[in-house]
């Protein structure tokens, strides 16, 4: 169990310390152990996948269940029993049909907020209209975004292009359609509404209490702040004043208030976490306002390099490099030494990463080499 120290300022509330965090975190994030869930299961359960590109949502689900292939999460793509949209933080995620259909109205008040910000290319330009014309152009057959900016500047020809674009992607509930994200095809983006690609309505927006019971299942213990970080939104606090009561609270080290589910996991933090292989823009690294629970301080950035986002490594729970498949060999870039028993295990779970994951749309096809470096070379 979690320690049970109290913080001096508040001593009702036990401190968990930044490996009880986490362990605990590691446990919602099912990536202690891989999990006996099916792929549709375990998107529901994270409350989407962070999916800017098309790969990433495969490895973040290969990194988390056992036995877990391609084709699984492909498969429920073509069924559209997921789909790709833009959700939390304005970015793409990739969500089940039915948290398609109410986490997108739960964020909407804040991809309206985000339309004010291109207000100067929107002189003149009535939203309403706007988002009406987009709606009939997308549902009568998927568009690409440049075909629906044309579309729109025939009504508004002075108006600025991309302010155009932002403002039907805020104003609609747009989907990617397949075959744009299903695992060995490609295709460009072409959209069309939610509701038109599942064929009915969007119902009401998840209510916000079960909003806040979900996060904290996934990505739990955590505050306030951490929850609007991860949705992009704000004004959450009397959320989880209303839902206390069945809450269990607990401060971080720097005496930050953390909420939880009293039956959540809240392992040992002495718990072996076997290293895992993330991609890019992996949730437990961006789901949090305070990530040092898993990338230390002296990690801060180090997943990027300008613009660009890297593949990342967990050892021992916490973020210890980087990597890249290319081909036949997976390079491992490590931020530090490890033991000679702990790069075996990262060698051996790379190579079991490259044997399920270097297939039709991967980059492995033969025998694997794994070889520890730098990345960038």
């Amino acid at each position: 169990m979690a320690p049970r120290t109290t913080h001096p300022k508040h001593p009702t509330h036990p401190v968990l310390d930044t490996r009880a965090l986490n362990r605990a975190t590691l446990a919602r994030q099912l990536l202690l152990r891989r999990a006996e869930m099916s792929a549709r299961d375990a998107v529901a359960h994270l409350l989407g996948l962070q999916a800017q590109n098309v790969k990433p949502p495969y490895f973040q689900l290969h990194a988390r269940l056992a036995g877990f292939r391609p084709a699984e999460l492909a498969g429920l793509m073509e069924s559209r029993e997921v789909v790709r949209m833009v959700t939390m933080r304005s970015t793409i995620h990739t969500h089940t049909a039915q948290d398609a259909l109410t986490l997108r109205p739960l964020v909407q008040p804040a991809r309206e907020r985000e339309v004010t910000y291109f207000r100067k290319g929107l002189v003149g330009v009535d939203l309403d209209r706007l988002a009406q014309r987009a709606r009939a152009f997308v549902e009568a057959e998927p568009r690409t975004m440049a075909e629906i900016r044309e579309e729109l500047l025939q009504e508004w020809p002075g108006a600025d292009p991309q302010s155009l674009s932002v403002a039907a992607r805020c104003r609609l509930p747009l989907v990617q359609v397949t075959p744009r994200g299903v695992w060995g095809r490609s295709g460009q983006v072409r959209l069309t509404t939610v509701e038109s690609w599942l064929g009915r309505e969007a119902g009401a927006p998840q209510p916000v209490d079960e909003a806040v019971r979900r996060y904290l299942a996934a990505f739990g213990p955590a505050s306030v702040k951490d929850m609007q970080v991860w949705a992009g939104l704000t004004r959450l606090r009397e959320a989880f004043e209303r839902l206390r009561p069945g809450l269990v609270a607990f401060r971080d080290e720097n005496g930050v208030e953390l909420f939880d589910l009293p039956d959540a996991p809240r392992p040992d933090p002495d718990t072996p976490a076997p290293p895992r292989f993330l991609p890019e823009f992996d949730n437990v690294l961006l789901s949090h306002a305070d990530r040092t629970r898993v990338i230390a301080p002296a990690a801060k950035g180090r997943a990027w390099t300008g613009n660009q986002a890297h593949c990342t490594l967990l050892v021992d729970g916490f973020l210890a490099g980087l990597w890249k498949l290319k081909g036949d060999v997976l390079t491992v870039e490590l931020f530090g030494d490890l033991s000679p028993a702990q790069r075996e295990e990262v060698v051996a779970e790379g190579e079991r990463m490259a044997a399920d994951m270097g297939g039709a749309d991967g980059d492995h096809a033969g025998r694997l080499s794994v070889r520890f470096g730098s990345i960038r070379g």
